[in-house]
C-alpha cells in the first residue's frame, strides 16, 4: 500500500518521519514567542525614533488658534480689498470730482512709521528668545509708542478729510475708504492695546527664553497688520 503523500523517490518510512519533524517544528513555533532577531532597528521598547533625531515639539494651541484666527482675518481683508477694486474698477472717475484727494505724502510717512514698527516688534521676538529683558521691554515699549504715532497721524488726517467734505455718506468712495481703512486702523487699535498689555507683563519678569508665548503671538498679529498696510496704502491712496 503505498501512502497519498509519499513521493516515488523516498522510502515511506523517511517520508513519514520527515513530515513528523516537520510537524513537530511547526507545534514548537507555533505554541510560543517568536524568536528574535537580531540586529533590527526596533523591538519592544521602540517608540518610532531612529536615535538619530529628537521628537518633534507638540504645536502649543493658542499658536494653532492664533494661526487660525489670522487666516481668517486675511480672508475678511480678501474681502474688502475685493469690493473696493469692484467699485474702483467700475467708476469712470476715481476718486470723483467733487470729492477731497487723500494724503499720499504724509500717509507715506505714517507708513514708513509703522513699517518700522514690524522691525522693532521683530527685535523684541529676538531679544527674549536669546532671554534679553531689558532689550524686550525696550523694543517692546519701542513698538507701542511707533503704533500710537501710526494712529494719531492717520486720525489727524481722517479729521481733515471730514472737514474737507468725505464722509461715508457723501459717496460710496467715502463709504469704502472709511470701511476699509478704518478696519484696518482697528486693528492697529487692537494690536497697540495688547501690546501694552504684554509690555507690562515683561516689566513684571514674567517671560524667559522658554517662556514666551503671549509675546510670540502678539509679534504674530502685530507683523499681520504691519504687512497688510502697504497694501492698502498702494490700492487706496497711490490709485
Amino acid at each position: 500500500m503505498i501512502l497519498p503523500f509519499a513521493t516515488a523517490d523516498l522510502p515511506v518510512d523517511l517520508e513519514i518521519a520527515r513530515d513528523q519533524d516537520l510537524a513537530l517544528k511547526i507545534k514548537q513555533n507555533g505554541n510560543g514567542p517568536p524568536p528574535l532577531i537580531p540586529n533590527l532597528p526596533f523591538g519592544p521598547d521602540d517608540h518610532g525614533h531612529d536615535g538619530e533625531a529628537e521628537p518633534h515639539t507638540p504645536v502649543h494651541n493658542s499658536l494653532l488658534g492664533m494661526l487660525l484666527f489670522l487666516g481668517t482675518d486675511v480672508m475678511f481683508f480678501a474681502a474688502l480689498i475685493g469690493a473696493f477694486l469692484v467699485f474702483r474698477l467700475g467708476s469712470m472717475d476715481w476718486p470723483p470730482v467733487n470729492q477731497p484727494r487723500l494724503p499720499v505724502v504724509v500717509t507715506g510717512v505714517n507708513t514708513a512709521i509703522l513699517l518700522a514698527s514690524g522691525y522693532t516688534m521683530y527685535r523684541s521676538w529676538r531679544a527674549i528668545r536669546a532671554d534679553d529683558q531689558r532689550g524686550l521691554i525696550r523694543a517692546l515699549t519701542l513698538t507701542a509708542l511707533l503704533g500710537a504715532t501710526f494712529l494719531t497721524v492717520q486720525g489727524s488726517e481722517w479729521v481733515r478729510l471730514v472737514g474737507f467734505g468725505l464722509t461715508i455718506s457723501s459717496s460710496v468712495y467715502g463709504a469704502i475708504f472709511y470701511t476699509l481703512i478704518g478696519c484696518h486702523a482697528a486693528h492697529v487699535l487692537g494690536a497697540v492695546i495688547w501690546l501694552s498689555a504684554v509690555m507690562i507683563m515683561a516689566r513684571q519678569n514674567r517671560f524667559d527664553a522658554k517662556r514666551h508665548t503671549a509675546v510670540q503671538l502678539c509679534s504674530m498679529y502685530w507683523i499681520l497688520v504691519v504687512a497688510l498696510w502697504p497694501i492698502l496704502y498702494v490700492l487706496v491712496y497711490l490709485n
